[in-house]
């Protein structure tokens, strides 16, 4: 259809300072992270020997970013305008016998990608700090239980709906700011509709939230949107976002897991029955330790365990220690990140530099995750652990086709026993050895088919339920690695918590488990510091763009102190107070004159606050990618809601996709984005347009771009202009005249009716379309273009994608 388009050392000198800038910048936390994580601890094993606190060959120290900067006798190495060419890289590559990096063993391939990559990005670097506490020796404020705060004192007592709104208030009262009016219902029921189900809100639900004058009204709503199958899909791809789900490992051998879709059904089922969060939290870490005699729920606690499996994993690595090691940190990494907002992976090779966990602390840990099977085995290529479901149907599939295969194997039997008997009656008694070439060429044939018949059906037999998960191990102690480094043990350290953070009552591992049940029920005691808060700050930012802490991935020293710390304490409270009930925490919000703001304040608001740190307004913004894309499918009439499974092209186990082979994965379903695959290394471009995030890391906080790309997808893409097509068709059919087919059209976009002039412009551009189309076209068809034409203009506007 017609689319319309709008107008010298053994070492070498780090710079640390942004590639093409004038000075450094700051380090974002997932720089830090990637620095801590990658960087470092190379630095430590191949250069801080000659270029560190005791000996600086060349004058050159690499153990601080001072001196860093500060450089060495030999210069800088960096190449800002062309960062790719700086000697840095050439030095680590060994392209020039005489600056090698490190001289005595080149970095792996690996390490080199990691080293590329670090000074692309410009070589960030984290700020030299006091590791843990501040100043006053007093702990970092969230390595403290939270404490139950008072209601506090505002003077405007008619404004707080919901008692969070006094905390709210009375910060805006206290920098002499005033909350913005209420939002008008026709945008209050758009962003719950798509906050709580990631959906349009219908015509029919618009129009009745609009006649309903009772006080409870929106309660009404809020409450259908949470008994919607559609909150589960919704706040589920949340929660996925941070258990770095995919559907293929990545790195190095990307082949399918082909079964992750359980746990991710899992997920959708727990958020729609209101898991409590703390029973969430235990099965997913321990589920397969936890006692129950109901099949159904077993397997559903087993799957649950996929969280510690899910991660991309090195399969073709050659040291299968260092899998097994690299795994384990993997997990570390991101159950700190999702559960406690804490990065614990730099600690594998020291004592972390901002925050109170030691080496000691992560060992601790680390020997309860390497007492955990995760990996079947290392060999080439590894293969991991998958727990076997109850399957009741199982074994009456498998007997049905064992007899299918038997029934197969008799039919080739009397062919060939046949042919045998007619061969052995002309020529006598015996047969030769090689009988078969002596058959008839149709008897040949006829075998061949039921042969092929019998190998294809074996192929074809039933598979055992099963899912990627964890199970119990060797209950080993770990040793602490020199700088990380898995060829350097060090002495052992018993299973245990960080310090910093078992405030009270240390959970006590015993021999006979792996303590990922003793460590699951210590993070869900009502008196841990950080579980209840981390997951209260996630839920509040998943509403409002930005969390009470911005940095919700990070609550150390790093991550960014909370805007309303009383505030964020006492919902932590509720939290706990309302059995960990996540649609508890929904409704206390969305119920809120703080959630019903409108997003229009005077412009002294705006300069005072312009980054809405203290909510005087409600933020402006855009929806996700997968929001986008349903929205797409929703309003024009073609989304599947149908739930659950695989959409995987291949089985479990077989190759995906990787840079030398053909991707077959396909995206064209009418299903919710959901369900699509997440293919590591290749993730749907679509996707990739509207800031998915990076699936191989835990990812809290997705961020929002503005390129050029996204309006040309929605004005120009195959697959917006068949949605489009459709939606069309939808208006032509229906009733009224094209007044009130232009009415149809903005109640369905945009949740409201169109002004005159919206109707008199769209009007226009549907003649204007028509006459421009070629004469040969019948009128029908030139009509269907023209209003897919203006169909697909306004799913393209700003108002599709944003909600005030």
């Amino acid at each position: 259809m017609l689319r319309i388009l709008p107008v010298v050392t053994s070492c070498v000198v780090l710079i640390f300072m942004q590639v093409g800038q004038a000075g450094a910048q700051p380090a974002t936390p997932e720089q830090i992270r990637f620095f801590e994580t990658s960087i470092r601890p190379a630095l430590a094993e191949h250069c801080y020997r000659c270029h560190g606190p005791a000996k600086q060959r060349a004058d050159l120290r690499l153990d601080s970013q001072a001196h860093i900067l500060r450089g060495s006798s030999a210069g800088g190495v960096i190449d800002k305008k062309h960062p790719e060419k700086s000697l840095l890289l050439k030095a680590i590559r060994h392209d020039d016998p005489e600056l090698k990096m490190p001289p005595e063993k080149k970095l792996s391939d690996r390490q080199i990608a990691d080293f590329t990559r670090w000074v692309k990005m410009g070589l960030p670097y984290p700020p030299e700090r006091v590791v843990g506490k501040k100043e006053s020796d007093k702990p970092h404020w969230a390595f403290q239980t939270p404490v139950d705060p008072a209601l506090p004192a505002v003077k405007d007592a008619a404004w707080p709906r919901s008692p969070l709104d006094r905390f709210v208030l009375a910060k805006l009262e206290e920098k002499g700011l005033k909350p913005a009016p209420p939002a008008d219902r026709r945008t209050l029921i758009r962003r719950v509709t798509f906050d709580l189900t990631g959906l349009p809100p219908t015509p029919d639900e618009v129009d009745a939230f609009l006649k309903d004058t009772s006080p409870d009204a929106f309660a009404k709503v809020v409450d259908r949107l949470l008994a919607s199958p559609h909150y589960g899909e919704r706040w589920g791809r949340h929660w996925l976002d941070i258990a770095r789900y995919a559907d293929s490992n990545g790195l190095d051998e990307n082949i399918a897991f082909g079964n992750a879709w359980r746990y991710r059904d899992y997920v959708v089922a727990a958020f729609n029955a209101d898991k409590p969060y703390d029973a969430f939290l235990l099965e997913q870490l321990a589920g397969d330790l936890l006692p129950t005699t109901d099949p159904v729920s077993r397997s559903q606690r087993l799957i649950a365990t996929g969280f510690l499996a899910l991660g991309p994993k090195v399969l073709a690595e050659v040291d299968e220690k260092k899998m097994e090691v690299d795994i384990v940190d993997e997990q570390i990494d991101t159950f700190g990140r999702a559960v406690l907002g804490m990065t614990f992976g730099c600690a594998r090779c020291h004592d972390h530099k901002f925050d109170p966990i030691t080496a000691k602390d992560y060992t601790g840990l680390a020997g309860i995750f390497q007492s955990t099977k995760t990996m079947e085995h290392f060999k080439k290529i590894a293969k991991w652990h998958e727990n076997a479901l109850d399957d009741p149907d199982f074994k009456a599939k498998k007997a049905a086709h064992d007899q299918k295969i038997a029934q197969a194997k008799e039919a080739v039997a009397v062919v060939v026993r046949n042919a045998d008997a007619a061969i052995k009656a002309k020529g006598g008694t015996a047969l030769p050895k090689v009988v078969e070439p002596l058959y008839p060429a149709e008897t040949k044939v006829e075998l061949k088919r039921l042969r092929d018949e019998l190998a294809k059906l074996a192929k074809a037999g039933p598979e055992a339920s099963s899912a990627m998960g964890v199970t119990e191990a060797k209950i080993v102690e770990a040793p602490i690695y020199i700088r990380g480094n898995h060829l350097k043990p060090g002495s052992l350290v018993a299973r245990q918590v960080p310090e910093a953070l078992a405030v009270t009552n240390k959970p006590a591992f015993d021999t006979s488990h792996s303590g990922r049940l003793e460590l699951a029920r210590w993070l869900v005691r009502p008196d841990h510091p950080l579980t209840a808060r981390v997951m209260v700050n996630r839920i509040w930012r998943w509403h409002f763009s930005a969390g009470l802490v911005t940095t919700p991935d990070n609550f150390g020293v790093l991550g960014a102190a909370p805007t309303h710390p009383a505030l964020l304490d006492w919902l932590a409270h509720r939290f706990i107070e309302n059995k960990w009930s996540v649609k508890a925490m929904h409704r206390l919000i969305v119920l809120s004159n703080t959630y019903q703001q409108s997003s229009n304040v005077d412009a002294t608001t705006v300069l005072a606050d312009p980054e809405n740190r203290f909510l005087a307004r409600a933020n402006v913004k855009r929806l996700e990618a997968e929001a986008i894309r349903d929205n797409l499918l929703a309003v024009t009439g073609m989304l599947d809601r149908t739930p659950g499974g695989s959409m995987l092209h291949v089985k479990n186990r077989e190759f995906l996709f990787d840079h030398t082979s053909k991707d077959g994965t396909k995206y064209d379903s009418l299903r919710r984005s959901l369900y699509l695959p997440v293919i590591r290394n290749n993730v749907y471009d679509v996707f990739q347009l509207f800031d998915f995030p990076d699936p191989a890391v835990s990812t809290g906080d997705r961020a929002t771009t503005t390129v050029a790309t996204q309006a040309l997808f929605l004005l120009n893409s195959d697959f917006v202009g068949r949605l489009c097509d459709n939606f069309a068709g939808e208006l032509l059919k229906a009733d009224g005249d094209d007044a009130d087919r232009v009415q149809r059209l903005y109640a369905k976009a945009y949740g409201r009716p169109a002004t005159e002039k919206e109707i008199a412009r769209a009007l226009d551009l549907v003649r204007g379309v028509e006459a421009a189309l070629a004469s040969d076209l019948s009128s029908e068809r030139r009509r269907a273009l023209a209003w897919a034409c203006l169909c697909q203009t306004v799913v393209s506007a700003n108002e599709f994608v944003y909600l005030e």
